[in-house]
């Protein structure tokens, strides 16, 4: 009886056990295509023996789900994720400042862009009056083509000022998704921690990993594993985001106009080392990029419309006074794009003549033509320094659609790596399905030929329909 007992007890074991195998392929098969679910395999593990009068009797079967999870696999994921954003939000701002000066990822030519045309039309107009200084509809041509080439630098100025706040605006938006994903990797650290080791916590670490995948979208991350299957979380540079069960909130302050980013316990700022994530490239594009071709604009109306003026201050009118300043400008580069606009209404106000000249002579006139052959915005002339400062943007848009687009072909490939360990195989979990069923037919059918084997010892081998 008791050999008959503990066969009972194996092939109960044996049912229980391969319910639990039915039961992972089942969900298996259910959340194939759940994000962040990571496919779980069954554990069979020999029960312990039982040893009785020198004897060993063995107790059966049990069974457990695990999560099938290659950690550094997934840590590579998400640092790739990092970097990806990082360029595709590069690439995003990049464009739309290429759209700012009408270029194309065909076309960086400077002479098809609105400011390229509106700078040699400028000096055209300049060209056209050598020949005419004396007429009055000639002079207003050159006002107008100076008051377009002035609102051409401030409309592109203006809008480069659009983009910084419209990433101002990301940074901000960013910086509350980071905020609601840190307190969820917090909490499930702690319901994580109340499982592990003791039982497979695999659905709670899939919430965690998703949330700690869509960061990654946002923030460049640092990962460290803690005891009871935990996971500490910092910025690239090291400022903490989570730690155990709790997160530190991130928060934005104004400095200079930008919008900048703290983190941290206490909280620092970070922003010149934040790298990874939609806010590395948002802040890249920001601090650096765009700075820059503001500079460049900058330069480009300042050395313009310094070099107009002082001409035509040489010069003299259409009265014979001494010429004035055609452009306003400020007492330094830094704003001359936004700013720059025409001083005088009077078409009479361009000097043509020379000091010492008839009012009608147009020696003036031709030294303020010849300008757009002279190096005016540092060692090149205005329609040099436009084509090479419109062919870096094009070169660095170009530059960074490249670069993400081969982190996105880095990024699929690692993610094909982790889902072939980690995804569901309808096909694998089909031939599972088949033999944990059998497993579960052999194990009833064991339990079955023992009961009736106890029922008829009991009864002493009389049939009986009791059992």
């Amino acid at each position: 009886m008791g050999t008959l007992t503990s066969l009972l007890d194996i092939s109960r074991e044996a049912l229980l056990a391969d319910q639990v195998a039915l039961n992972v392929t089942a969900s298996n098969v259910a959340n194939q295509n759940t994000a962040g679910y990571t496919n779980e395999v069954v554990s069979f593990q020999s029960a312990d023996a039982v040893t009785l009068s020198g004897g060993s009797y063995g107790a059966g079967v049990t069974a457990s789900a695990v999560s099938q999870r290659d950690r550094v696999l997934e840590q590579r994921v998400q640092q790739q994720t990092q970097t990806q954003a990082q360029s595709g939000a590069l690439e995003s701002a990049l464009q739309q400042v290429q759209n700012i000066f009408g270029l194309s990822s065909t076309s960086t030519s400077a002479s098809s862009t609105q400011l390229g045309t509106d700078v040699n039309s400028f000096f055209s107009s300049l060209s056209a009056l050598t020949s005419n200084p004396s007429d009055t509809a000639t002079r207003q041509s050159v006002l107008s083509a100076a008051n377009t080439l002035a609102g051409d630098f401030n409309s592109t100025a203006n809008q480069l000022a659009q983009v910084s706040s419209s990433l101002n605006q990301q940074v901000v938006g960013d910086v509350s998704q980071v905020n609601s994903l840190t307190a969820t990797v917090a909490s499930l650290n702690a319901q994580i921690a109340s499982i592990s080791p003791n039982a497979d916590a695999g659905a709670l670490e899939d919430q965690r990993q998703l949330a700690i995948a869509q960061l990654s979208q946002l923030v460049g991350l640092d990962q460290i594993s803690t005891p009871q299957n935990g996971i500490t979380l910092t910025t690239s540079s090291g400022a903490v985001l989570v730690s155990g069960n709790q997160s530190y909130a991130v928060s934005t302050t104004q400095v200079g106009g930008n919008t900048d980013v703290l983190a941290g316990d206490p909280p620092q700022d970070v922003t010149s080392n934040l790298t990874g994530g939609d806010l590395g490239g948002v802040l890249q594009a920001r601090d650096t990029e765009l700075p820059a071709y503001s500079s460049a604009l900058d330069s480009l109306a300042y050395g313009i419309g310094t070099q107009v003026n002082q001409q035509n201050e040489l010069g003299v009118d259409s009265s014979g006074n001494p010429g004035q300043a055609i452009f306003t400008l400020p007492t330094t580069q830094t704003g001359a794009a936004s700013s720059i606009h025409v001083s005088p209404t009077d078409p009479g106000a361009i000097a043509a003549a020379m000091s010492g000249e008839g009012s009608a002579a147009n020696d003036n006139a031709t030294a303020l033509a010849t300008l757009s052959t002279a190096n005016i915005v540092g060692s090149q002339t205005a329609s040099g320094f436009l084509a090479s400062f419109l062919g870096q943007i094009g070169s660095d848009t170009a530059e960074a659609t490249t670069n993400n687009t081969a982190q996105q072909a880095t990024l699929t490939q690692l993610t094909t790596q982790r889902d072939s360990l980690s995804g569901v195989s309808l096909d694998e979990e089909a031939s599972n399905l088949t033999q944990y069923q059998r497993s579960y037919q052999a194990a009833s059918q064991v339990f079955t030929i023992v009961d009736s084997l106890m029922a008829s010892a009991i009864n002493l081998g009389v049939e009986t329909t009791v059992t």
